[in-house]
């Protein structure tokens, strides 16, 4: 029989995080954390934290867990185009740095909705600060990184899903319950992927691909802000259209699975 397809959870801050609280460990191949969310449940495998995130607020790590900062995935981002390509928040960054390390079938997103215009907390710990809407040339459009991401996991054989249950998102990939996901065999998994990729314009990917090469914005030590007078925001802007064009036309995301073979 068939292995399971291994499954990473990724947690991002968003209030709804604390729906996995009581999800089984068992679930998940690995649990992996941005930032504040290794709060979230004491079992998290993996912590991915921005270079700035405050030494008070870091965890003590148990022997089987690791943290992760810049030194590691700067290079992971890299093969993947770098951070102007790619969109430098965390939620992206560690999604990349995810696929690049932990090679997952499934790469499922919780917390990470990025949509900041509900009364009440804006974190699962209160109000914090809402880095995606920063003024930044490389986040001109969340929707479109999100898409990229979308397709470079698949071109590694990752699914990205968003197990949210809010009634909107940022991110383009396929919606599922926890529920779903978990029954999700092989041979369905790859259905799913191929149906993806059956819907992706891989014309416009091409193109979005040709013109990331053309424009060159890559920078290995990861500091685009240091070149920010190289980097013109209408180009990626250009970009950012051809990966929202790829998008386009696919399956509409997917709400359930129907996980009977």
């Amino acid at each position: 029989m068939d292995a399971s397809p291994r499954l990473t959870l990724l947690l991002g801050s968003a209030p709804d995080v604390m729906r996995c609280a009581a999800w089984p460990k068992h679930a998940f191949a690995s649990i992996v954390a941005i930032n504040n969310a290794w709060r979230v449940r004491p079992d998290w495998d993996i912590l991915v934290h921005a270079g700035d995130f405050p030494s008070e607020r870091m965890p003590q790590p148990g022997p089987a867990q690791q943290i992760f900062s810049a030194a590691d995935y700067v290079p992971a981002q890299n093969t993947f185009g770098g951070f102007v390509y790619a969109g430098a928040t965390m939620s992206l960054t560690a999604a990349y740095w995810s696929i690049h390390s932990q090679r997952p079938d499934v790469l499922a997103f919780l917390g990470c909705d990025m949509i900041y215009d509900r009364l009440g907390d804006t974190h699962f710990y209160g109000t914090g600060r809402a880095d995606p809407l920063r003024a930044d040339v490389t986040l001109q459009s969340l929707e479109a990184k999100s898409a990229r991401l979308l397709i470079h996991a698949l071109r590694r054989g990752t699914l990205c899903v968003n197990l949210s249950d809010l009634p909107r998102s940022r991110l383009v990939f396929p919606k599922l319950s926890f529920e779903a996901v978990r029954e999700l065999s092989p041979s369905l998994l790859a259905a799913v992927r191929s149906e993806l990729r059956a819907g992706i314009d891989h014309e416009a990917v091409a193109a979005a691909d040709a013109m990331e090469r053309e424009f060159g914005y890559f920078y290995e030590d990861g500091m685009y802000w240091n070149r920010l007078d190289e980097i013109d925001a209408a180009k990626l802007a250009r970009i950012d259209r051809l990966w929202l064009a790829a998008v386009e036309r696919r399956v509409a995301p997917l709400q359930e699975c129907d996980a009977a073979e």
